[in-house]
């Protein structure tokens, strides 16, 4: 099969040892991995600060323009590589899963797709992501609850201020009983301005007693 179907590493393309699986060790060295949740690091949190509430929050890696990173996030967006966001999710879990603070999760929530733009790409690329965090961490994974109701272009191509300005993105919730009395992980891609966290965590606290953690794949 593999003389076929070559495994190679998801990040650089080039092809795996028999020892390596979905990122070659060259590239899972040079990853820049933040540790914010071993260090309890509060820069993800404070740059919320005033913004929305947030108990818990991190990312796995920094993004880099031109970096790995946005290789990796690519390549799970646009080239259907859908099992990227599996790996990562994987990594994370594993990570938060020795962390006490994080045992405390009851419910894990991607960034929802708005109907038309998941159709296009035949997934949510934080699906899988999500998924892996879940069982990692022995929650619920829950995908009916946060609705996204407006379907904004790809901001792949702005700069950050335009990112900003002109984001109008909407959301609802569904299914409130399911995140009654919860403690919420809102999984994402990556953050940038942090706008359409924003958005969705405002709308999660319509529902009551409820607490709102965060943990995406990068941070630029």
């Amino acid at each position: 099969m593999n003389l076929f179907f070559p495994e190679v590493c998801y990040a650089c393309s080039n092809l795996l040892t028999d020892n390596e699986k979905e990122i070659c060790i060259s590239c899972r060295h040079e990853l820049p991995v933040t540790n914010y949740h071993f260090n309890n690091d509060s820069t993800i949190k404070n740059s919320f600060s005033g913004r929305v509430k947030l108990e818990l929050a991190t990312s796995l890696f920094h993004f880099e323009k031109k970096g790995i990173v946005q290789q990796l996030i690519h390549n799970l967006k646009y080239k259907k590589q859908e099992n990227i966001g599996a790996t990562l999710g994987k990594w994370l879990g594993t990570e938060l899963s020795k962390i006490e603070q994080y045992k405390n999760i009851d419910i894990v929530i991607p960034i929802p797709l708005h109907k038309q733009k998941l159709k296009k790409r035949g997934y949510n690329q934080v699906a899988l992501f999500g998924k892996e965090i879940a069982k990692a961490l022995n929650a619920d994974y829950v995908d009916n609850v946060l609705i996204k109701v407006t379907n904004t272009k790809t901001q792949v191509f702005k700069n950050r201020i335009s990112r900003w300005t002109r984001n109008n993105e909407v959301f609802a919730i569904e299914n409130v009983s399911k995140i009654n009395n919860k403690h919420i992980l809102l999984v994402d891609d990556i953050i940038t301005t942090g706008a359409t966290i924003e958005a969705c965590v405002n709308m999660l606290n319509n529902v009551q007693n409820i607490q709102i953690s965060i943990a995406t794949m990068a941070i630029a």
